[in-house]
């Protein structure tokens, strides 16, 4: 393999070392490196393309936490053996498009498309100060950033989550805690495997957020679709129709998909509700820190007392979703059972973007950027508000949202909003189908379009125009 393909840009969005670690993902999957091919070492790889031996150590960490790459000391590192067992990359590529797969992210894109789900605006992201924090981290490496890291995820950044959920969403709780984990999934898997059963029964919001419920599914849960309304979660609806559940996924601040808040005295009957079955409540504070009428809503663990709420929150969208870091804020009472489990689970992965968010957080980068971006986005969704609005007419009935990175617009009774965004991704737009985020049939669709990365109006008015041109 050419080693000049693996080489990053610095013009790119994303950190040097998360880009080579992509490069080398991208290579396995299109087979350009095999199970059993050795790659270069650190240093030969630093050298021949001029990069920081830290950089290329940081991506090498990643990849062999991820099980691509395997090390084996004086022999050099491969790739895993184990990933044999894989498809062949043509028939993976099959498998992708086929229109059995379940749904998939669209950030996986390595460009930003018009609508695109799931991303920041990218273009407004403070890179300056990443990267010399960034620099600084890797320049006084520390020891204890080349040992084993603490499964809970670092110490300095559980405590500056502690001390940002305290000032900013009002939850008290100490940085003992916080469990940093591998993105929003790896959340839900330290709070399955710690308090959950294969095959035990929970709430699900209908519709509501994608990939949690398939993720949740093929670890063997079984979800019932909970209709959400205007108020949010029809709490007395779960409780006549799947009673025996042992746990509700919920996102009240910011319901995904549709921006509605749940309304305070579901909010208490939700929380009676768990007290009383002894059940659990998994809070995705889902883009909660994006509100653009008033103040952020309080969390729903802001109001427990009796340790019934698993509070949950990421980076991906207040920073950047290639750090693929979240948090868990766990019941005081069950610290302990929960570090336990940490303890036998693969954890956050290496500490230095930890470290980088510590420090980004801990220096004032990240209330400086949050106040900024959320000026940004409301801009933005103006943009796109105005657009629609203006050429679509009628033809779309748009979601009031007080905040969020995405409009929900229906569509007329009866069209088939899969069929719609089938036709404008053909056509390069990346607007979403509602039916996708839902487990049972409904005649209401709607389209899910994301406006972050819309820098200008015009550049939403003329994405508007090409979904007209489709529609």
């Amino acid at each position: 393999m050419d080693l000049q393909h693996l080489k990053p840009s610095r013009e790119q969005d994303a950190p040097i070392y998360l880009q080579l670690y992509r490069r080398y993902r991208e290579a396995i999957a299109a087979g350009k490196l095999q199970p059993g091919d050795r790659v270069p070492s650190v240093r030969s790889l630093a050298s021949e393309l001029n990069l920081a031996r830290g950089t290329v150590e940081m991506a090498y960490q990643m990849l062999s936490s991820e099980g691509y790459f395997v090390a084996r000391g004086a022999a050099g590192t491969v790739v895993s053996p184990r990933l044999a067992n894989l498809a062949e990359p043509g028939k993976a590529r099959a498998a992708v498009h086929s229109a059995h797969e379940s749904h998939r992210p669209q950030a996986a894109a390595s460009e930003v498309r018009p609508f695109q789900l799931g991303l920041p605006a990218l273009d407004e992201f403070p890179r300056k100060a990443w990267a010399r924090l960034a620099g600084r981290n890797l320049r006084s490496l520390e020891t204890v950033a080349m040992t084993y890291p603490d499964p809970a995820g670092y110490a300095p950044l559980r405590h500056a989550i502690a001390t940002y959920l305290g000032i900013s969403r009002g939850i008290a709780c100490s940085h003992e805690q916080v469990f940093v984990t591998a993105g929003y999934r790896g959340a839900l898997e330290l709070v399955r495997h710690t308090l959950l059963q294969q095959g035990d029964l929970g709430w699900y919001e209908e519709p509501g957020y994608i990939f949690a419920r398939q993720h949740l599914a093929r670890a063997g849960m079984r979800l019932a679709p909970i209709a959400v309304d205007d108020e949010g979660l029809d709490v007395a609806l779960g409780q006549r129709s799947a009673a025996e559940a042992r746990f509700a996924v919920v996102t009240p601040t910011h319901q995904s998909p549709t921006g509605v808040a749940l309304s305070l005295p579901r909010r208490l009957e939700l929380l009676e509700w768990a007290r009383h079955r002894r059940a659990w409540i998994i809070e995705d504070d889902y883009d909660s820190e994006f509100r653009y009428h008033g103040r952020p809503l309080p969390p729903l663990k802001s109001l427990d007392r009796n340790g019934r709420v698993l509070y949950t929150g990421t980076f991906s969208k207040v920073l950047f979703p290639g750090l693929r870091l979240a948090y868990l804020v766990v019941p005081e009472a069950h610290v302990g059972k929960f570090r336990d489990r940490a303890d036998h689970l693969p954890g956050p992965g290496s500490i230095l973007p930890q470290a980088i968010v510590a420090d980004f957080m801990a220096q004032g980068h990240f209330a400086r950027h949050l106040r900024k971006m959320r000026a940004l986005y409301a801009e933005r969704r103006g943009y796109l508000f105005e657009a629609l609005t203006r050429t679509m007419g009628s033809a779309l009935q748009i979601q009031p949202q007080a905040g969020g990175l995405h409009l929900l617009a229906h569509l007329p009774p009866r069209q088939n909003d899969k069929l719609v965004t089938a036709a404008a991704q053909a056509a390069g737009l990346a607007v979403d189908a509602l039916s996708h985020w839902r487990l049972r049939k409904s005649p209401q669709g709607g389209l899910l379009m994301g406006f972050a990365n819309f820098a200008t109006a015009a550049e939403a008015a003329a994405a508007v125009r090409r979904l007209r041109d489709v529609l």
